[in-house]
């Protein structure tokens, strides 16, 4: 016995210097990587982690309160978005001087309000009010008229009063302990833990709001989205662990068919954000997202409008078209298996889904 199995090692041994060792080698790394291909891609389909459970679904989200058809932040917008029916508002905070939580984007004020100061220097009673006018931020430069005399930069305090059952997006603007303290008080005392999601695009401001708060969902940073897009091309993404619940980025093909003087007028800009709307835009990692309970929100924020003549002097409500490419990307984000999209015009979203009454309840709800 103990001669066989030195003739089998000798005969081993021969076999393998007959077809050469480094192509035995390369024969176990093939071997290695298409186990390693073949596990991936079955757990990318069937993941393997517990599937987190979000309280709340939501299709329509207004961003800013729908900014291209109101003054951005203030509470004629939030209450604008709730009238189209909307299932969530997204809106920004700042600390004031004197420790209020306020509603508004920019921590300066010369977009929003015409002048010098910001608001982490100012009392809330001594915030000056926004412009009558402002430019929306993305796509096509419109710009929009305030309605009912309402500038002001409302407290979220007001928007968690007057909207107590409506999910809200609520992104911290500033990199303070103390907002994101108060923030989470706020939450807590409206019992809104689960109709809130939380966080900033700084994964710095993402790690303070977790270790303040665990119960509210966090949406994913800017790094965690650029981790999570490589995980996925290498093949790591089914084995990667994933504390945050909603995955809401913009879908880069929105600055590609806007306003060629906004933001990606420069053909290297464009080429730029094209390779990003192909590497990030896969419905196979949405679809992977959702089996783990992540929720997705793709921004389609662009929409071509135009202002019908009011009707009366108390016409104050704006009258929104889709264009034909506007529903494309609206079309395009719900093949791609969005849960939910993000828009700066809430009248066109709630159009458009009008239109597609099967939309208004998916898969995951039935």
């Amino acid at each position: 016995m103990l001669l066989d199995n030195e003739t089998a090692v000798q005969s081993s041994a021969h076999l393998l210097e007959a077809i050469g060792w480094p192509w035995s080698r390369g024969m176990i790394a093939v071997a290695v990587v298409s186990g390693y291909i073949a596990t991936s891609y079955f757990f990318l389909k069937f993941p393997f982690w517990k599937k987190k459970r979000q309280a709340f679904r939501c299709l329509h989200i207004s961003h800013r309160g729908g900014a291209g058809e109101n003054l951005e932040n203030t509470m004629t917008a939030f209450r604008h978005a709730a009238t189209t029916g909307t299932h969530m508002l997204e809106l920004d905070v700042h600390l004031s001087k004197d420790g209020e939580v306020i509603v508004a984007h920019d921590a300066i004020f010369l977009r929003t309000a015409g002048r010098e100061g910001t608001i982490a220097e100012t009392n809330y009673f001594d915030l000056p009010l926004l412009k009558e006018q402002l430019v929306v931020d993305f796509g096509t430069r419109h710009t929009v008229t305030g309605k009912d005399n309402d500038r002001k930069m409302p407290l979220l305090r007001q928007v968690f009063e007057e909207f107590p059952t409506l999910p809200v997006s609520v992104d911290l603007k500033q990199k303070s302990d103390v907002l994101v303290h108060k923030t989470s008080e706020l939450i807590k005392e409206f019992k809104r833990e689960h109709l809130t999601v939380w966080g900033n695009f700084h994964h710095i401001m993402i790690e303070k709001c977790y270790r303040e708060n665990s119960n509210i969902p966090i949406f994913f940073s800017i790094r965690r989205v650029l981790i999570t897009v490589l995980a996925f091309w290498t093949g790591f993404l089914p084995f990667m662990p994933i504390k945050e619940q909603v995955f809401s980025v913009p879908m880069p093909s929105i600055f590609l068919g806007g306003d060629k003087n906004f933001a990606v007028g420069k053909f290297s800009n464009r080429i730029v954000f094209w390779v990003m709307d192909k590497i990030m835009m896969r419905k196979a990692l949405f679809d992977h997202l959702k089996k783990r309970g992540v929720t997705v929100f793709l921004w389609v924020l662009v929409s071509k409008i135009f202002q019908r003549p009011k009707l009366s002097s108390n016409d104050v409500l704006c009258s929104c078209s889709i264009s034909q490419n506007n529903e494309a990307e609206f079309d395009r984000a719900i093949a791609l298996g969005a849960n939910g999209i993000m828009t700066d015009f809430p009248t066109a979203l709630r159009t458009y889904l009008d239109k597609h009454p099967e939309l208004s309840m998916t898969k995951d709800e039935k």
